[in-house]
């Protein structure tokens, strides 16, 4: 239920509601909310699917309540938890642009959040979710919890990622609490699988932020069977139960949220987050300090920041590197068994080549990382004319005498003529090593296609450009956040990269895991400046980026020790 309207409407708030249903028309769904939010001045994040709608929103509590009003109007919102609170206003400009308040972004997605990265064999029906328990249902239940040797026992399933666990989780005496310590939500169903038998035959209690993690992750627990029957979530999550109980009853810590806010405490919050580099108690995500390699929050107090400049999270420390003070020092073996895990990652070739002359050109270096990589060759969707050298003091001008196939691109010249015929034109003019700077327009076709064929055919793990490929996947990085859900990654690897001038895109600088592998100041790259490398390389954040230096001109190497510090950089994601 919405909250009574405030005494004074003009401060701020933020909303947060999520509603499973069956949407009849998104586009007039969309429409409703494109204009209702603009009229009142919201912004923040609003996510359409065919099943639902998630909604996280910032304004004045006057307008956040009208927008409440003229939502719950609509049959599709009956009963849905509309969660207001009052609150500053964002002052904090990263972290506010960084949680989308300041723009109102409205996107049609397949998925309302993503539950797992990879196929399902048992999708999760929504209709099967946990039964819902109130706050002081769900606190009785912990209360009251393992009382008697005949009771089923009760164990507490936390559905969130680990940076939000670090600052705040429910403590009952008596009752277990299974913090699946993930990066990210897509993560849990295959922990979930990998230990469901500590849950079999329990009354699984869990518990999110606000609610809809635990929709979906309940349901698919469910899905299991026999022995999985027994499934409750906390309606309204954290949130609602903080309101309930203000002085944090069995949660410890803080909640943390997806807006400016970052955190929400309660009267009586003891600081349980540790600092990563010191362990001194710190629980303040404020200065939105990441894991060096897969970007994760870490918690880093005042003082270490001050001395480090760059961290490496707990679970990179566990699974991807041996640290000491979260500073990099030993990888882990190389998996080289049949049954490890592969990272799957999307090719980009470069200007006028094509998907099997790419993948030609990548052979020894796929070959190398067989154990770990699987690559995906695609075709640009630009298609390019065919053309000649008309050469002088030449016995004859005739275009060659073979066939061809088909060369694509990813950016292509304003003035480019469009012609895509299958005959051969000549042109008279010389190789021009820079024209890859002239080069800027189709990116936004370009994009459309990939979210297509991402769509199409299944997730992937990263990205891998080579040379205006790579100028493509340094776009697609700059807009990680805005693409989550259309297309999701985890790093790039730009090879002989370069920066396109496309200010929208590259106006930040980006935060996304990237390797960059581009020819040495002597490396003879006659294709792409050493200079335009480097500057692609300034793009990223410091510390995202691992950089690999070589004398071999205009290609991926792929002997010692290039080929190491790849596998290097592969294995903090697998």
């Amino acid at each position: 239920m919405a909250e009574k309207k405030s005494a004074n409407d003009d401060t701020y708030g933020v909303l947060l509601y999520y509603k499973y249903t069956k949407i009849p028309d998104l586009d007039d769904l969309f429409t409703t909310y494109n204009s209702n939010c603009k009229s009142l001045s919201l912004l923040g994040r609003v996510r359409l699917a065919p099943h639902g709608v998630n909604v996280t929103i910032g304004g004045k509590l006057s307008s956040l309540n009208e927008h409440i009003a003229f939502m719950s109007k609509d049959q599709l919102f009956e009963g849905t938890d509309f969660k207001l609170a009052a609150c500053s206003e964002p002052i904090n400009d990263k972290i506010a642009e960084e949680c989308g308040f300041t723009t109102l972004s409205i996107r049609i997605v397949e998925e309302l959040v993503t539950f797992s990265s990879h196929p399902l064999l048992k999708p999760p029906e929504i209709s099967n979710a946990g039964q819902h328990l109130s706050a002081i249902e769900f606190h009785s239940l912990l209360q009251n919890a393992n009382a008697s040797e005949t009771s089923k026992k009760v164990v507490l399933l936390d559905a969130r990622n680990l940076y939000e666990t670090r600052i705040g989780k429910f403590h009952a005496p008596n009752v277990e609490t299974l913090d699946p310590e993930i990066r990210q939500y897509s993560d849990l169903s295959s922990w979930l699988d990998n230990h469901s038998e500590k849950i079999r035959g329990s009354n699984i209690l869990m518990y999110c932020t606000g609610g809809i993690r635990c929709e979906m992750a309940s349901a698919y627990i469910k899905s299991k069977g026999p022995g999985f029957e027994n499934v409750f979530q906390l309606y309204g999550g954290i949130q609602r139960y903080m309101e309930q109980f203000p002085d944090g009853g069995f949660f410890k810590g803080k909640n943390f949220v997806f807006d400016h806010r970052v955190s929400v405490g309660t009267s009586n919050a003891n600081v349980v987050g540790k600092c990563l580099i010191c362990n001194f108690p710190f629980d303040d995500y404020s200065s939105r300090s990441r894991c060096r390699h897969c970007r994760m929050l870490v918690l880093v107090c005042h003082v270490c920041k001050g001395k480090h400049l760059s961290y490496v999270c707990e679970l990179c420390q566990k699974y991807g590197k041996l640290v000491e003070s979260g500073l990099e020092s030993e990888p882990k073996p190389e998996p080289d068994s049949k049954g490890s895990k592969k990272l799957r990652i999307l090719c980009l070739h470069g200007f006028r080549q094509n998907a099997s002359s790419f993948k030609g050109r990548t052979a020894s270096l796929a070959k190398k990382l067989k154990h770990m990589v699987d690559f995906v060759y695609i075709d640009a969707p630009h298609q390019l004319q065919f053309i000649y050298q008309n050469k002088e003091n030449c016995e004859t001008n005739f275009p060659p005498n073979k066939v061809c196939n088909r060369k694509f691109a990813w950016f292509i010249d304003p003035s480019t003529d469009t012609n895509t015929s299958l005959t051969w034109e000549t042109t008279q003019t010389p190789f021009d090593s820079l024209q890859y700077q002239k080069q800027t327009s189709g990116y936004d076709e370009s994009l459309a296609y990939l979210k297509e064929l991402v769509t199409k055919n299944g997730p992937i793990d990263g990205i891998l450009g080579f040379s205006q490929g790579a100028a493509m996947a340094a776009c697609v990085a700059a807009q990680k956040s805005s693409l989550m859900g259309e297309i999701n990654f985890r790093f790039v690897i730009l090879c002989s990269g370069f920066c396109v001038n496309l200010t929208e895109n590259l106006k930040n600088l980006i935060n996304c895991p990237s390797l960059h592998v581009y020819g040495s100041n002597h490396g003879k790259d006659t294709q792409i400046a050493f200079d335009a490398s480097r500057r692609l390389v300034s793009s990223f954040e410091e510390g995202s980026s691992v950089v690999i230096e070589h004398d071999y001109g205009h290609i991926i190497p792929t002997r010692s020790p290039y080929i190491d510090t790849i596998k290097d950089f592969l294995k903090r994601f697998l």
